[in-house]
């Protein structure tokens, strides 16, 4: 899950929040992986089985994964999958990548993917050159929504899907409480002593209450384009996720 703050500012506002957080993820690189299985008490392994579920479903040959850093979503689809498949990994922290790398490359299937470093909403990807692209946790660092759905659209072949993971806002009072209270309190503490980052999970509380409903976020899909948007809540309601497709016509 990664930690940053939401923008809603102009361009110029996108590129000084880039100029931030890619350099956070490049510090926190080493540790990323262990944070995300003790910040989730380990449930996030399972969110990322179940958008692989969905995903490999569909049977895609070409799978564009946004925002890979350090390779999970990556790893399990090239496990899971069938020998056929290939994974385009694409992240914008070089340091993220370059783990995600090694650890792609240390598996029996890792020739079948690549990693490329770049810009959500400017992948360098061509044209309806992916059967499915897959994303998790990503969404919360990009200003802009509508374009990154735009460029993920623009990237599938027709009938090609959308699998999307992300943290969302609590509906629960109850749950939402705990919730706020543990990432408030606990998650800083905890990313700081890990990561040894002075503020890159500080920044976690405040992005997941800065977002953008599950059913909000069912609309901008749909309003990119994407048909059939579908959204489960998983987590206890503290992750959606969200699966759509590029209509065939």
């Amino acid at each position: 899950m990664r930690p940053t703050e939401r923008a809603d500012g102009p361009a110029a506002a996108e590129a000084r929040k880039a100029d931030w957080v890619r350099p956070m993820f490049d510090a926190i690189a080493p540790r990323y992986d262990l944070l995300n299985v003790l910040i989730s008490l380990g449930m996030d392994r399972g969110w990322r089985r179940r958008a692989v579920d969905d995903l490999l479903a569909g049977r895609p040959r070409v799978v564009v994964d946004v925002g890979a850093g350090t390779g999970d979503l990556a790893i399990e689809i090239l496990r899971r999958g069938q020998r056929q498949v290939r994974v385009v990994g694409l992240d914008f922290a070089g340091a993220m990548l370059r783990v995600g790398r090694r650890r792609i490359r240390a598996l029996p299937g890792g020739a079948r993917a690549h990693c490329v470093q770049g810009d959500a909403l400017r992948m360098p990807l061509a044209d309806g050159s992916a059967d499915a692209v897959v994303s998790a946790f990503v969404l919360r660092n990009l200003d802009g929504l509508p374009e990154a759905f735009a460029a993920m659209r623009r990237l599938l072949r027709p009938g090609g899907r959308v699998i999307i993971l992300e943290m969302t806002p609590m509906r629960q009072p109850l749950l939402r409480a705990l919730f706020r209270f543990y990432f408030n309190r606990w998650v800083p503490l905890l990313g700081r002593a890990v990561s040894r980052h002075p503020s890159a999970y500080t920044w976690l509380p405040r992005s997941v209450d800065g977002f953008v409903s599950a059913e909000t976020l069912t609309e901008l899909m749909a309003d990119a384009g994407l048909t059939d948007v579908r959204m489960r809540r998983l987590g206890f309601g503290a992750v959606a996720l969200h699966t759509a497709a590029r209509a065939r016509g």
